[in-house]
């Protein structure tokens, strides 16, 4: 009984010192590569990594057989499946390393926010895909070491074909939203950080997933839709190529207001504030009625959310310039004639 238990020690002290170890050489890679961001994403293997190896040595010293009075067999099944666990944990938590790593390198190579945000969505339907076909293969070969699932094989592999045409039928929309968020990652029509409408709804993509998309509207509300939804049916995105939007204010004024003025007062306010980019700004009559004009003030914004902002801001300032300064030239009801 004693050198089962001293064979059970010895076993899980090596483990976590081999674990140890690793997450030591890892931390003094990633300190001398400071560039090279996988090494820091690697010593989140060390779990899984530190699992395979316990359960390795068990099945190769069979100190529990012994140290409990467990059968043979029955002990080795049962070490087998957590080893195939084990790994497949470890394989998705490397994959999950490695595309960070891709992405994080990515970022700090390229200034172009779109083709980041791009990189970023693609690269995490890619994580999701590759961690789901892990995981099935794990499975699979976890029932494969069951005698009576491979004595079955014959009669499975004789139905499969009835049962892939039910399971097609029944799934239908699940494997169209599957295909639909694979267009989306590889065919750039929406993005993580892209600001869409859907259904009158404006809102900024904050996760995209092979089943459904999540987006952040302007009050905090997520409004969930199905990833199918964006290859099926039209949408607004504002920002596919250029974050950058056109802000626009329209004022009713009376005839007699100042539009020289105002193009001044606009542009003074534009250059003091921040949520102009500098680039293009006008302030234009664009229609009249019998009672009133109405002015346009445009000018960009770098994003959709500083070109609502920029709106506020301008029709507030307009407003208070007028009322201030020519209250006269504000829309009115007039109840008498000119004489």
């Amino acid at each position: 009984m004693l050198w089962p238990l001293a064979g059970l020690l010895a076993i899980v002290l090596a483990t976590l010192a081999v674990g140890w170890v690793v997450d030591q050489v890892l931390q003094r890679v990633a300190a001398a590569r400071p560039d090279a961001p996988l090494w820091p994403l690697l010593r989140r293997c060390r779990v899984p990594l530190q699992l395979v190896l316990l359960t390795g040595l068990l099945i190769a010293v069979r100190p529990l057989e012994q140290l409990f009075g467990l059968a043979d067999d029955t002990a080795r099944h049962v070490l087998l499946l957590v080893l195939i666990a084990a790994l497949g944990w470890l394989t998705v938590r490397a994959v999950a390393a490695v595309l960070g790593a891709v992405l994080t390198r990515y970022e700090t190579v390229t200034e172009d926010a779109s083709r980041v945000q791009r990189v970023h969505t693609q690269l995490g339907l890619l994580r999701r895909v590759l961690s789901a076909l892990v995981w099935v293969v794990t499975v699979a070969t976890i029932l494969l070491t069951f005698s009576a699932m491979r004595s079955l094989g014959a009669s499975l592999l004789a139905s499969a074909g009835i049962i892939g045409i039910v399971a097609g039928i029944a799934a239908q929309s699940t494997l169209g939203n599957f295909f639909a968020g694979l267009q989306i990652a590889f065919s750039d029509t929406v993005r993580i950080g892209d600001t869409v409408v859907v259904d009158g709804q404006q809102g900024t993509v904050e996760e995209i997933t092979l089943s459904y998309l999540v987006l952040r509207l302007w009050d905090l509300r997520r409004l969930v839709v199905p990833v199918s939804y964006f290859v099926s049916k039209p949408f607004e995105n504002w920002t596919r190529r250029d974050p950058g939007l056109l802000a626009w204010v329209l004022l009713h004024l009376d005839h007699t207001a100042p539009v020289e003025e105002l193009r001044t007062v606009l542009y003074e306010r534009l250059a003091a504030g921040e949520l102009w980019d500098g680039k293009e700004w006008h302030l234009e009559v664009v229609d009249t009625t019998p009672s009133t004009v109405v002015v346009r003030a445009a000018m960009t914004a770098r994003t959709p959310d500083d070109t609502a902002a920029l709106r506020f801001e301008v029709r507030e300032h307009l407003i208070a310039h007028l009322r201030d300064r020519h209250p006269g030239a504000l829309p009115r009801v007039r109840t008498t004639g000119p004489g």
